[in-house]
C-alpha cells in the first residue's frame, strides 16, 4: 500500500487518500491572537509513513496534542478509523488504537525499563481495585504481557537493560524504549514526534529501520521530522504546515521542488539536490 499512495493521491493541501485512516477537518486552535493551528482538511493514508515538516512555529506538536487529546481545538473534527475523536482524553484515543510518543521521552525513570514496558499494556485486570487481591484471576494476563514486553525489548536490542532504571538510559536508548513501550499498546496508528530529536548518530539508523518496521508490521506512522535528509529517505507522504496551516503535501520529491515549502522552511539545498 505504501507504494501506492503517491499516485492515488493528488499532489495538494488536503487531498483525498483513497484509504484514510485519519481525517481532519476545519481544526483551530489560538493562542490569545496568535494562531497555532488552521488546518482546513488532512487525511492520512492507512498503512503509510506520512512525514509532517515546518518551521519552527508552524504548529506541528500543538497539532499533535490536539489528535491525541492533550489540548483541544476551538473548533474542527478529527475520525479517526470511522470513529469520533475530538474532545475525547488521551487515555480514550489511546484505547482507540491511535499511540504517540514526545519529543522529550516521558519514561519513568525510577522505574526499571520492563515496568516500563508492562505498565504501557492495556486493558490489564490486575490494575482494577476489585480483582487486584485476586491474583489468580489475573496472574496469567500478567505473565502473557511480561512475555510481550520482553519479546519487544529484544527486537528493539534492550532486552540486556531489562533490569535497569529507565533514567540510566542514553537519550536514543530511551527514544527505542518509548518506541517499544508505543507497541504493547497494540495501536493502528503512531505518532512520533521528532523521533530523531537528540539520538547519537549511531542509533539513528536502528531508530529509521524500527520505523520502517512499523509500517511493514501494518500499522500506520504520522512523524514530525526536522532532518530533511531522514523525511526524503523514509516518508511515503510529506505534509508540510507554515504559520498553522497544510501549505503543501505530496510525495517527497514533489514536496521538496514546492515553492511554497521551499520559501517556508527548505531553502534550496534539499530542492536543488546540491549544498547551495
Amino acid at each position: 500500500m505504501p507504494a501506492d499512495v503517491a499516485v492515488a493521491a493528488e499532489a495538494l493541501p488536503g487531498s483525498h487518500k483513497p484509504d484514510a485512516i485519519l481525517v481532519v477537518s476545519g481544526m483551530h486552535r489560538s493562542f490569545g491572537g496568535l494562531v497555532a493551528v488552521d488546518v482546513e482538511r488532512l487525511e492520512v493514508q492507512r498503512g503509510a509513513i506520512t512525514a509532517l515538516i515546518g518551521p519552527n512555529g508552524a504548529g506541528k506538536t500543538t497539532f499533535f496534542n490536539l489528535l491525541t487529546g492533550f489540548d483541544r481545538p476551538d473548533g474542527g473534527t478529527s475520525v479517526f478509523d470511522g470513529m469520533p475523536m475530538t474532545g475525547l482524553p488521551p487515555h480514550r484515543i489511546a484505547r482507540a488504537g491511535m499511540v504517540r510518543t514526545f519529543q522529550l521521552t516521558k519514561a519513568l525513570g525510577k522505574m526499571s525499563v520492563l515496568d516500563n514496558m508492562k505498565l504501557a499494556a492495556g486493558h490489564q485486570v490486575g490494575e482494577r481495585l476489585l480483582a487486584a487481591p485476586l491474583r489468580r484471576t489475573w496472574l496469567h494476563q500478567e505473565r502473557e504481557v511480561e512475555a510481550r514486553a520482553v519479546e519487544l525489548l529484544e527486537k528493539f536490542g534492550l532486552a540486556r537493560l531489562r533490569d535497569d532504571y529507565a533514567a540510566t538510559l542514553s537519550g536514543g536508548q530511551r527514544k527505542l524504549l518509548e518506541m517499544a513501550r508505543v507497541l504493547m499498546a497494540e495501536p493502528k496508528m503512531v505518532l512520533l514526534d521528532e523521533p530523531m530529536a537528540g539520538v547519537n548518530p549511531a542509533l539513528v539508523g536502528s531508530l529509521l529501520e524500527h520505523v520502517r518496521g512499523l509500517r511493514d508490521e501494518g500499522l500506520t506512522v504520522l512523524f514530525v521530522e526536522h532532518d530533511m535528509d531522514v523525511v526524503m529517505g523514509i516518508s511515503d507522504w510529506v505534509v508540510c504546515m507554515g504559520e498553522g496551516a497544510v501549505i503543501a503535501e505530496g510525495p517527497p520529491g514533489a514536496v521538496a521542488s514546492d515553492e511554497a515549502v521551499i520559501e517556508a522552511y527548505l531553502g534550496t539545498r534539499h530542492a536543488r539536490g546540491g549544498d547551495a
